[in-house]
C-alpha cells in the first residue's frame, strides 16, 4: 500500500534542477490554475511558484509527520493568538536552499522573482511582536528539528489595513484571503465542535461521585483546520502551523428560505462565523468583548480537542500524556487552555479532578508578556458564566484548592490570599486569567532579564514566594533566516564571503566578524552595502508617499506598535525642538540631516494613540512643506506596517528608537532586529536594551533615561512634570507650538489632550523626565554619525555581538528547561523513506 507513496516521494525529491522547476511551474499555471502562458496574470504566476515550492514542503512535511508518528515522539503544541508570518515565499525557498534555482527557471521561463516576491500580500494573522515572535518560533523549532505544531486563528480579515486621511489613522478590512491563499491546506475532515452558553446540570452519585453535564447550548460553531508548512533551514523537517476557522453548524435555514425571509435564512451562519473574522475586535463594548472571549475559547478548544485526539490515535489511555505532550501558552490570551483542559479530562474522559489537575499542570506552559496590569487580560465574572458556565464552575474549584493551599503556607494572611486568587473582588468581579495561567502551569516565563525579575519581585512576587522554582527567564530572540539573510541579501553575502555561512543556523558566529572592524576595505563594502539600502529606502517612500529624503541623512527609526510607554511622543518632541533650531537659524550649515522614520498601527480603540499618530502627521506635513528646512530634516510616517514593510526599512536605520519607560517593555525584538542589520540602539534601561548592551558594549549604545527603580520612585515621589517643562526652554517651546494649534491651525485643541496628558495627569511614563537625558544622547548620536569610520565600526560592532538573541538560542532553552523535547531528525534512518 505505502509503495506508490514511496515512488512519487522519491521523483519529487529529485526535481530540484532547473528544467524540472520549469515543467512544474508551467504544469501548475496549466493544470491548477487553468491559465495559458499569454493569459496568466502576475498573482497566476506567483500562485504557480507558490505551489512549486509548496511540493517540495509537502514532501518533507509527510516524511516529517510519519517519522514523528512511527517514533511516538514528544510534541510541542504552542498556542498563540497571533502570527505574524509576513511574505513566506522567499522565506521557503530560502530554507528549502531552492532560492537560486528557483530565480534561474523562473529567469528562463521569462519572469523576474523579485516581481514575483512583491505580489504576495502579507498574512493578516497577527499585529505586532507577540505575532512575529511565535513566527521567529516556529521556525526556529523546525531549524532544530524539533517536533512541534503551532495553533491560532484563520482570521478572515486580519487586524486592519491602515491609511491615513487628513494625517489621521483610518482602518479598513485587510482582506488579505481575497485571491486566496496558496500555502493553507484546508482540512474539511479535522472539524471539531464549539459550545456556548447553556447551563450546567450537577449530578451526584450514590457512591459519592459528582458529575457535571453542560447543556441547552447554542450558537455553536465548528472549527475546521487549515495546515500551512513550516520549514526547517536546510534540514529534513516540516512542521504544521494548524489555524482555525469558524463554520456554521447550520449552514442553510431551508424554511426560512421557503418563506421567501433569504436573509434570515443564511443570517444564523454569516453571525457564527463571525468569531473568526478579525484579529482583536474592539473591546470597548459589551458585544466586542463577548465577541473576544467566544474567539478565544473557540481557539484554544480547538486547539486542545485536536491535541487530545492526536494523542488518543496512539495511547489508549492518558498514562503517558504529560511525557508525550507540551503546551505552551503565549501570553494570556489562550489561559482559558487550563479550565478546558480540565474539562475535557473530568467531564468527557471521566478523570478524578486530581489525576486532571496534575496532567495539566505537567504539561502547561505560559509566557508572560507585559508588566503593565492595565494589559494583564481578566474577564468579569459575568461574562464568563454567561458564555461559559461550566469553565467558571472550573474555575471557581480550582481557586478553592489553590487558596486553601496558600492558606495552609501562609496562614493568617487574608491579603496575601486575596492578591492571589483568581477572582478580583470587587462591585464587579473579575477572573484574573494571568493568575489562572500561573497557577495551572508547572512553568511560567519572563522574555527578559529586567522583565522576570520585575515578574518574581513585584508583578509576581506572592507566587515566586509560593513557586520559587515556577518562574523563569527565556530572553526572546529572532530568527537571523528571515531578519539578516533574507532581508537584507548583500550584507549576508557579505558576512558569508568573510566567515563562511555558520552563522546561519549558529548566530554566535558573527562575532567573528570582530576583527574586520580593522579592515579598510571591509568596512568601506559595509558602509557602502548600508547606503545602498538607504537609497532604496529613499526611493520607495517617494514613490509610495511622495516625500524626497535625503538618503546621505541620519536615518532615525521608529518603528513598533504605537502606545504611550513606547513614547513616540518622546521623539516628536525631539523633532520639534530639531525643527525650531534650524527655523531660529535657517542659514546656519552646521545641521546634521536627519530623516525621522516612523511606522506602527494602533488599536481601533485607543484614542490617545491615534492622536499621537495624527500629531506625528502634523508635525510631518509642517516640517516637509517648509521650504526653509529643506532636507535637513524630513519627517515620514510610513503607513500599514507590516513583515513585508520592515524587511525594507530595517536593513535601511542607522539609528534605532527603543524609547519604552524603563520597566514597562518586557523585552522586545526590533531592538534585535535592527542592531543585527548594523542599525546603533538609542534606547532606554529597558527589556532586552540591557542585555543588547551587555553583549555591544556602553561605547556602542546610546543609553538614556531613568532605571526602572528610578521610575518606581518618581511615581512614589510627587513627581511634578511641569516643573521640567518650565525649567527646559526649548521643551517648553516645542509643547507650546502644539498646544498653541501651529501644528493644527484648523483644529487647535486637538493635540490638548496629549498635552494634559504629560503636564497635568501626572505624566505617567516619564517623557518629560527622560527627556533633557534623550536630547543629550541625540547631541552625541550626531557628532558620532559625522565620523563615518567610527560610526562603520560601531554598526559593525552591533551585528558582531548579537549572536545571543537568536531564537535558536531561545527555542533551545525552552526545549530544555520547560518542554523536556529532544530533536528528531526524519532522515531515512529514522524509516520515514
Amino acid at each position: 500500500m505505502n509503495k506508490p507513496d514511496l515512488i512519487k516521494i522519491e521523483n519529487l525529491s529529485k526535481g530540484t534542477g532547473v528544467e524540472s522547476l520549469k515543467r512544474t511551474f508551467n504544469s501548475h499555471r496549466k493544470y491548477t490554475l487553468a491559465k495559458t502562458q499569454t493569459g496568466a496574470t502576475r498573482l497566476d504566476l506567483f500562485k504557480s511558484l507558490a505551489l512549486v515550492v509548496r511540493d517540495h514542503l509537502v514532501e518533507k512535511w509527510i516524511q516529517t509527520k510519519k517519522s514523528q508518528y512511527d517514533n511516538d515522539v514528544k510534541r510541542v503544541n504552542y498556542l498563540s493568538m497571533e502570527y505574524l508570518v509576513g511574505r513566506v515565499l522567499t522565506q521557503n525557498m530560502v530554507n528549502l536552499d531552492l532560492k537560486d534555482t528557483l530565480s534561474q527557471a523562473v529567469r528562463e521561463l521569462g519572469y523576474d522573482l523579485e516581481e514575483l516576491e512583491e505580489t504576495e500580500i502579507d498574512a493578516g494573522l497577527g499585529n505586532g511582536g507577540l505575532g512575529r515572535l511565535a513566527s521567529c518560533f516556529l521556525e526556529s523549532m523546525a531549524t532544530l528539528d524539533l517536533p512541534a505544531n503551532g495553533y491560532g486563528m484563520r482570521y478572515e480579515f486580519g487586524i486592519f489595513h491602515q491609511h491615513f486621511k487628513d494625517g489621521y489613522q483610518v482602518e479598513e478590512a485587510d482582506n488579505w484571503l481575497k485571491h486566496g491563499n496558496p500555502w493553507e491546506i484546508p482540512r474539511p475532515e479535522h472539524l471539531h465542535p464549539i459550545k456556548f452558553y447553556g447551563h450546567v446540570k450537577h449530578h451526584a452519585h450514590p457512591d459519592g461521585r459528582e458529575t457535571y453535564d453542560w447543556v441547552d447550548t447554542h450558537d455553536n460553531v465548528m472549527a475546521m483546520a487549515y495546515d500551512i508548512l513550516i520549514p526547517g533551514y536546510k534540514c529534513e523537517t516540516v512542521n504544521s502551523l494548524r489555524l482555525w476557522g469558524a463554520r456554521s453548524t447550520e449552514e442553510f435555514d431551508f424554511q426560512h428560505f421557503n418563506e421567501g425571509d433569504y436573509i434570515q435564512a443564511v443570517s444564523e451562519k454569516q453571525k457564527n462565523e463571525t468569531i473568526s473574522k478579525v484579529l482583536y475586535p474592539n473591546d470597548k463594548s459589551i458585544q466586542g468583548r463577548e465577541l473576544r472571549l467566544k474567539q478565544e475559547y473557540f481557539f484554544v478548544s480547538a486547539s486542545l480537542q485536536d491535541i487530545i485526539a492526536r494523542y488518543k490515535y496512539a495511547h489508549t489511555s492518558f498514562d503517558q500524556f504529560g511525557d508525550k505532550v507540551a503546551i505552551q501558552l503565549n501570553d494570556t490570551h489562550p489561559s482559558l487552555a487550563i479550565p478546558e483542559m480540565m474539562r475535557i479530562f473530568v467531564d468527557i474522559e471521566g478523570m478524578s479532578w486530581e489525576r486532571a489537575w496534575d496532567i495539566t499542570v505537567k504539561t502547561m506552559g505560559y509566557t508572560n508578556h507585559t508588566v503593565l496590569p492595565e494589559a494583564l487580560e481578566k474577564w468579569s465574572v459575568d461574562l464568563l458564566g454567561h458564555v461559559l458556565p461550566r469553565h467558571l464552575k472550573v474555575i471557581f474549584e480550582i481557586n478553592h484548592r489553590f487558596l486553601k493551599q496558600v492558606a495552609e503556607r501562609f496562614p493568617n494572611d487574608p491579603e496575601r490570599l486575596g492578591r492571589m486568587s483568581l477572582i478580583e473582588e470587587g462591585p464587579v468581579k473579575f477572573v484574573r486569567m494571568h493568575n489562572l495561567a500561573l497557577v495551572g502551569s508547572h512553568a511560567v516565563n519572563g522574555v527578559a532579564a529586567l522583565h522576570t525579575e520585575i515578574l518574581k519581585q513585584s508583578l509576581f512576587k506572592d507566587f515566586h514566594e509560593m513557586f520559587p522554582e515556577r518562574i523563569q527567564n527565556k530572553t526572546n530572540g529572532i530568527t537571523q533566516r528571515i531578519w539578516l539573510k533574507e532581508c537584507n541579501p548583500s550584507l549576508s553575502e557579505l558576512i558569508t564571503e568573510t566567515i563562511g555561512e555558520g552563522w546561519v543556523k549558529d548566530l554566535s558566529q558573527m562575532d567573528r566578524l570582530l576583527p574586520m572592524r580593522d579592515d579598510p576595505d571591509f568596512c568601506q563594502r559595509w558602509a557602502e552595502i548600508k547606503q545602498n539600502n538607504k537609497n532604496a529606502l529613499a526611493d520607495y517612500i517617494h514613490r509610495s508617499m511622495g516625500v524626497r529624503v535625503n538618503p546621505q541623512s541620519l536615518f532615525d527609526v521608529h518603528i513598533k506598535r504605537i502606545h504611550e510607554y513606547k513614547r513616540q511622543l518622546l521623539n516628536v518632541l525631539h523633532t520639534i525642538v530639531l525643527y525650531t533650531r534650524i527655523k531660529k537659524n535657517p542659514q546656519a550649515d552646521h545641521y546634521l540631516p536627519r530623516t525621522v522614520i516612523f511606522s506602527g498601527k494602533a488599536a481601533p480603540g485607543y484614542a490617545m494613540a491615534k492622536n499621537i499618530i495624527k500629531l506625528i502627521n502634523s508635525v510631518a506635513k509642517t516640517i516637509n512643506s517648509d521650504e526653509q528646512v529643506g532636507d535637513r530634516l524630513r519627517v515620514v510616517f510610513l503607513p500599514n506596517y507590516s513583515v513585508s514593510l520592515a524587511e525594507k526599512i530595517i536593513p535601511a536605520a542607522n539609528l534605532s528608537q527603543q524609547t519604552s519607560t524603563a520597566g514597562m517593555e518586557a523585552s522586545g525584538t526590533g531592538n534585535m532586529k535592527l542592531a543585527l542589520n548594523g542599525a546603533l540602539t538609542l534606547g532606554t534601561l529597558d527589556g532586552a536594551n540591557i542585555e543588547i548592551l551587555e553583549e555591544v558594549g556602553e561605547e556602542n549604545i546610546y543609553i538614556f533615561g531613568l532605571t526602572a527603580e528610578e521610575v518606581e520612585h518618581n511615581v512614589q515621589n510627587n513627581y511634578r512634570p511641569k516643573d521640567i517643562y518650565l525649567a527646559n526652554r526649548e521643551l517648553k517651546n516645542a509643547i507650546d507650538l502644539i498646544q498653541e494649534g501651529f501644528f493644527c491651525p484648523e483644529s487647535p485643541d486637538l493635540f490638548h489632550p496629549i498635552i494634559d496628558s504629560i503636564l497635568n495627569h501626572g505624566d505617567r511614563f516619564m517623557v518629560l523626565a527622560d527627556f533633557a537625558s534623550y536630547c543629550d544622547l541625540q547631541k552625541k548620536v550626531e557628532e558620532e554619525f559625522r565620523n563615518t569610520d567610527l560610526w562603520t565600526r560601531k554598526s559593525i560592532t552591533n551585528s558582531a555581538r548579537v549572536g545571543k538573541f537568536s531564537s535558536d538560542r531561545t527555542i533551545q532553552e525552552y526545549a530544555e528547561d520547560i518542554w523536556n523535547v529532544r530533536p528528531h531528525r526524519s532522515h531515512a534512518e529514522n524509516g520515514a523513506g
